[in-house]
């Protein structure tokens, strides 16, 4: 990995050149951070929906559907067909909502959290290693940054909680 650290910071970051290249900086960085798992996802015939929804169940065991289109932003139609294919093939279990006998409960199959398990070895050992190198400093500040490109909503789901300082993940 390329020394990151040794760039200096340009005051001028607002720039019309400055912002392209955050655009820029996103795009390849997505290309890299999906590329292992886009592989390992086609043996299966599944793509990023797939990725994403066998993502979000596995971190929200329980989830909802309608929890989960939240999550995701994708029409009813798309989700049907992905959870349809994901449910057919063993890799996610729904069940009938205990209060409410309409909601179902998605939850991941040990076929699924172990495809899990591998989609995301790859992304963390990556998102590791830039930030071993960024440092602690740099972390924060992308934090912020992402949390400034998303939708007030969804930023509330990693708010600090108060009382232990530890950042908490919501649904």
């Amino acid at each position: 990995m390329p020394d990151i650290s040794t760039r200096k910071v340009n005051p001028l970051f607002l720039r019309e050149e400055e912002l392209r290249q955050g655009i820029e900086l996103l795009f390849y960085a997505y290309r890299d951070f999906t590329e292992v798992a886009d592989q390992m996802l086609a043996q299966y015939n599944f793509g990023r929906a797939h990725h994403r929804v066998i993502y979000f169940v596995s971190r929200n065991p329980g989830i909802t559907v309608s929890d989960l289109l939240a999550i995701l932003k994708i029409t009813k139609q798309s989700l049907s067909r992905v959870l349809g294919q994901l449910v057919r093939e063993g890799f996610i279990e729904q069940k009938t909502g205990l209060q409410d006998r309409r909601q179902r409960l998605l939850t991941l199959t040990e076929k699924g959290e172990a495809l899990e398990r591998e989609l995301t070895k790859q992304q963390r050992a990556l998102i590791a290693e830039a930030y071993r190198e960024a440092g602690a400093e740099s972390v924060e500040g992308f934090r912020k940054v992402m949390l400034g490109m998303m939708e007030e909503k969804d930023r509330k789901r990693f708010e600090d909680d108060g009382a232990t300082g530890q950042r908490r993940r919501i649904g």
